[in-house]
């Protein structure tokens, strides 16, 4: 186990991506390409050319992208800079940019302000920008910013300085070589290709922006992408100014690196604070291990001691020893009762059964390497195709839970529509109103039109018919039998001295407790443009997730029950679900605190809306894992015993 542990967050979930190895010749084109404009301070990605910049002269084009890119908000195009492998050019001309309007300055300075990034892509690596901190160590950032502000004075990044790092093939490498990082094997090398020879790999793409001021009338005698005169970068700044006509340059640099093809994606998945990591892993094994504790008092010292000492005992004494029950076994005859609205119930089981599959197999396949970086909207898209599928598995459970609790079958076809329809509804109410506020902002982040009709197509398509093929299968499987008969009339359940929702809503803070420094990285990960990509460590955590929402429905089931409240099913559900109003506490503090700069109440009301649907799904996939070991430990209890 301790061996797998440290494979697993050692490794940091390796990659591989021999299939994505490109090599070039001296002189060949490189297509530089740029993504959308984005800003910590805002939700709301923009294209790179609604601001006044060069365009290609052979127009701008968009590049196919895949389901999850389309969600993300991605939108890579061809861009105006134009490279050639292993060939230097300095102080290239671009363009000269027509005479800035009102508007162009007016949104320029906004987009200086919110602390836009200008993100370029290089054969598929995004360009890093390297500053120094106050400690004297690099930082890296990607992107680079649109320009700067002095005093009440907006200055343009008008020079590009690229720095290209380049490995040469290399013919040494033989069949099977293993080319590695130290964090696990990453990729295996093909046998040597002789056409290849004295090709290069890109590995590395960096940019410096810097402000140099132009004489324009001199740049329109200098055709595009010829030299211009060479400028220091800290020499007079290109301001922006109604009427100002921009020049646009940039240099290219080629280094050859010792970084191979298979650690090109290292400076960007370097783990940081892995100390936090291990802090919030050895936090969790703390809280599981007085858990587990609990459990074991419960199932070792008391039940079992009880179980033991009525089945020593004859049937006479037995039936005496029944008359003076008490604690857990007084509601023998209530426990399987119905819930209130038990076809709720089901309905959320079911879709908690499958967003809780969806993101085990996701994390899964992520920590083995199959959803790297390098394949972009991978990770999104094969979460929706996983959830899609896992519809079958959502039916089944939900009908053979209905099947239990009904004793019939009567109603299962509703009840499979529900849960195809119930938290895919959810998303896509609140998908559709954040898209309509996206449009409305001209924000390229907005879902085009004709994705909602692909997702629809998805939906009814695909999950709905599987999700009712599960419910079939569902219906047809063998009735759950409970080991002990419901009294028609249920019993008066003692007044409490304390409500006991109050412990359920306080046990969400344990499963918490598990989660919360992963989860500080995952939402800087979302919303701070950081590279999240330390899947071990995720996996592991999910695993005492699971561990820790399972041990805490038990426990607070077990002491529902011992004090005769024999409504324990939604509690066991948000015994371990009331994690959600936890996330969704921390995710306001999180917006408060560590996203001060967040600018413009609709870039608010998109964090709270995205926050919303996170938090619900989280609500479902926890609560039912709560649920589900609830329901396996009561079932459990009664059959070891005949109390009728």
């Amino acid at each position: 186990m301790l061996t797998l542990l440290g494979l697993l967050t050692c490794a940091q979930a390796f990659y591989l991506p021999g299939s994505y190895l490109t090599t070039y010749k001296r002189g060949k084109d490189l297509a530089v390409k740029v993504n959308a404009i984005t800003s910590i301070d805002s939700e709301l990605p923009y294209s790179y050319y609604s601001l006044p910049f060069c365009k290609p002269e052979e127009g701008v084009r968009k590049t196919r992208e895949n389901l999850g890119e389309l969600l993300i908000g991605d939108q890579i195009e061809n861009s105006p800079y134009k490279f050639q492998m292993n060939e230097n050019q300095t102080h290239v001309k671009v363009c000269v940019h027509d005479a800035l309007t009102e508007h162009d300055v007016k949104l320029l300075s906004q987009r200086i302000d919110d602390y836009y990034q200008v993100n370029f892509i290089l054969d598929n690596l995004p360009a890093s920008r390297y500053t120094w901190g106050s400690d004297n160590q690099s930082l890296r950032w990607t992107g680079a910013p649109i320009g700067f502000k002095i005093d009440s004075q907006y200055y343009l990044y008008n020079h590009l300085q690229f720095k290209v790092l380049i490995h040469k093939y290399d013919m040494e490498a033989g069949m099977g070589t293993i080319l590695g990082t130290g964090d696990g094997v990453d990729a295996v090398t093909a046998a040597p290709d002789k056409s290849l020879e004295g090709s290069f790999m890109v590995v590395g793409f960096e940019v410096s922006p810097c402000s140099i001021i132009r004489d324009a009338q001199a740049a329109d005698s200098v055709p595009n992408y010829q030299h211009l005169s060479e400028a220091q970068c800290d020499g007079h700044h290109q301001p922006i100014k109604v009427g100002e006509r921009i020049v646009y340059s940039y240099n290219v640099e080629y280094d050859l690196s010792d970084i191979r093809w298979p650690s090109r994606w290292d400076a960007y998945l370097k783990m940081e604070n892995a100390r936090v990591h291990w802090f919030s892993i050895l936090n969790s094994l703390m809280v599981i291990s007085f858990l587990a504790g609990i459990v074991f008092v419960i199932f070792l010292r008391t039940v079992r001691r009880d179980l033991t000492k009525y089945e020593e005992l004859d049937k006479e004494a037995q039936a005496q020893m029944t008359e003076e029950l008490s604690g857990w076994k007084l509601v023998v005859g209530d426990v399987f009762r119905a819930p209130q609205c038990s076809e709720l119930l089901c309905i959320v089981v079911g879709d908690g059964v499958q967003i809780t599959g969806m993101a085990i197999v996701t994390i899964v396949f992520a920590a083995l390497g199959f959803m790297s970086p390098a394949s972009r909207g991978m990770l999104l898209t094969g979460m929706v195709l996983l959830y899609l599928f896992l519809g079958i598995t959502a039916g089944y459970v939900a009908a053979r839970l209905w099947h239990a609790l009904k004793g019939n079958t009567a109603g299962w076809r509703s009840i499979a529509w529900k849960v195809a329809c119930f938290f895919p509804g959810i998303a896509f109410t609140i998908l559709t109103v954040l898209n309509f506020i996206l449009w409305a902002s001209d924000s390229t982040g907005a879902v085009p039109l004709y994705l909602f009709f692909i997702l629809l197509l998805l939906w009814f398509g695909i999950s709905v018919p599987l999700t009712l093929l599960g419910g079939y299968l569902g219906a047809r499987a063998e009735q759950i039998q409970f080991p002990v008969r419901t009294n028609q009339i249920p019993r008066e359940i003692p007044s409490q001295k304390y409500p006991s929702w109050l412990l359920v809503l306080g046990a969400g803070t344990l499963p918490f407790g598990t989660l919360f420094i992963e989860l500080f990285f995952i939402m800087s990960s979302l919303w701070m443009g950081q590279v999240y990509y330390v899947f071990g460590f995720l996996l592991v955590v999910l695993v005492l997730l699971v561990i820790v929402c399972a041990e805490v429905s038990v426990v607070l089931t077990y002491m529902h029950l011992c004090v005769e409240d024999y409504h324990w099913w939604w509690k066991a559900f948000f015994a371990s679900g009331s994690v959600a109003l936890y996330v969704f506490l921390y995710s306001i503090n999180y917006l408060v605190f560590d996203l001060r700069g967040l600018n413009g109440l609709v870039s608010i009301v998109l964090y709270l809306g995205y926050s919303i649907l996170m938090v619900i799904a989280i609500m479902f996939a926890t609560g039912t894992i709560g649920f589900l070991s609830s329901f396996y430990f009561v079932h459990y209890l009664f059959s070891s015993v005949k109390l009728d």
